[in-house]
């Protein structure tokens, strides 16, 4: 069985069938032959339903939010956003789909080359628990638009939402196995996940989660030689210079370190600021996280909810800790509350340097890391001087001096005078140990689409 337990209370929610070998070939026979008409389906059939998809999303968004909330301990309000930007994906995906999948003629000296973007069949998405339907739409709503059947193991903690959006396609007119949810136990992830991979009708793997995983995953795509998109951990540099809008900066980089708790492989992590400034920053910072209420994910005041389970609020307790024995200065917070709950204060960790946990480690939660730059050439190197490469965001008044500092930072995106976040019109993706391919707009849809040429003689 699987447990669902609420981080805010520790009481068990639902108890949950796992899925045996048997049971998953099953599905994935099932899933087979619903794709194979499936792939053959007009666009315009793709997109209807889809569009049904967004309307029972916001439909329900008072209802998921308040499981969300209940399952991962997101504040309901930010909960139920992310119910909206997962029907958001839906809407865009059935406006601009056929676009993005147009055939491309090339002219091949008088003779004709056609490029076309065909289905490639099943693909397996594993997905992370801390954005539980956002992550899952981001992935499948591309790839059933491209005429994919889509498979998911969810993470077992947020196991209600994954059967709650497998009901969204259902009841939205998609094909009763286009889109199939597995329940694994964790102590049989890897087993019955490598079964899956090596499934001759999954032809494709997408993974949202840590570095560990996608690795471990990855490992198990090549060796089946299938395709593979990996959106993994990150350490994001936030590069505040001298001549930034301080207030406007840290209003900026504290809701970013917050959202979602800052359980999040985009959130604020490293706060690397001009020597000139880092006192006027870190006394703003202190105040703004000071003024965070940490709380019940359903009273409107609490902007920071529990950490989503007791083993990952430990782990980051041990990388606070270890941090200020290694020299870090603990500004506020980095202690654990009494009491029932997965709580973790907003924390702000100053004087960072090389060689602590919080200056090479991904700190999932709401602990802010301040580390000082002399100039723009140190806080690009301090910045690079990570094995991820996912967000970043450059602060200055400057709009051509912050673009030169993001063109040198080695990351999938940089935002400027902004927070980091994935749109379904900007591709989205890391590069070092943050992972490989990229999701959303054109670029994502066509990473599970087979890039097939013609030529007409």
């Amino acid at each position: 069985m699987i447990a669902t337990i609420n981080p805010a209370t520790e009481e068990v929610l639902a108890e949950y069938p796992s899925m045996s070998q048997s049971d998953i070939e099953r599905i994935l026979d099932a899933a087979y032959r619903d794709f194979a008409d499936w792939r053959r389906s007009p666009m315009l059939d793709r997109s209807r339903f889809m569009l049904r998809a967004a309307a029972l999303l916001r439909e329900r968004k008072a209802e998921y939010g308040v499981l969300v909330a209940r399952e991962m301990g997101k504040p309901l309000a930010q909960a139920m956003a992310e119910i909206e930007k997962s029907a958001w994906v839906c809407d865009f995906y059935a406006a601009n789909a056929e676009g993005y999948l147009q055939p491309e003629e090339i002219d091949m000296d008088g003779a004709k080359g056609m490029v076309v973007f065909e289905p490639l069949g099943l693909v397996l998405g594993v997905m992370p628990w801390n954005f539980p339907f956002w992550q899952v739409f981001r992935f499948a709503v591309p790839a059933l638009m491209a005429g994919n059947g889509a498979i998911v193991k969810h993470s077992p903690n947020v196991t209600g939402c994954a059967i709650a959006i497998e009901s969204v396609f259902r009841d939205a007119g998609f094909p009763e196995n286009i889109y199939r949810t597995l329940h694994i136990e964790l102590q049989d992830v890897d087993t019955l996940t490598g079964a899956v991979i090596a499934h001759p009708c999954v032809q494709a793997v997408s993974v949202t989660g840590s570095t560990a995983a996608g690795r471990a995953v990855a490992t198990r795509a090549g060796r089946a030689l299938k395709r593979s998109v990996m959106e993994l951990g990150g350490n994001d540099p936030y590069i505040v210079l001298d001549d930034a809008d301080l207030e406007k900066a840290v209003a900026v980089c504290a809701a970013a370190r917050l959202l979602n708790s800052g359980q999040s492989c985009i959130a604020a992590k490293r706060f690397i600021v001009h020597r000139s400034v880092r006192r006027r920053f870190e006394e703003l910072l202190l105040v703004r996280m000071l003024g965070a209420i940490t709380g019940d994910p359903f009273d409107p005041a609490t902007e920071v909810g529990p950490i989503a389970r007791a083993d990952l609020r430990m782990e980051l307790h041990r990388q606070v800790s270890r941090s200020v024995t290694q020299g870090a200065t603990l500004l506020c917070g980095g202690t654990l509350p009494e009491g029932k709950g997965y709580f973790y204060p907003p924390t702000i960790l100053s004087d960072v340097t090389k060689g602590m946990a919080a200056y090479g480690e991904e700190t999932f939660g709401p602990v802010a890391t301040v580390i000082e730059a002399a100039n723009d050439d140190e806080a690009v190197a301090i910045a690079n001087d990570s094995e991820y490469g996912l967000g970043s965001a450059v602060f200055s008044a400057d709009h051509g001096r912050a673009l030169a500092v993001a063109s040198r930072l080695e990351t999938g995106n940089c935002f400027i005078n902004a927070m980091v976040k994935s749109d379904p019109r900007l591709p989205f993706g890391g590069v070092k140990h943050s992972g490989y391919g990229r999701e959303l707009s054109s670029y994502g849809i066509r990473e599970f689409a087979n890039i097939r040429s013609l030529y007409f003689g």
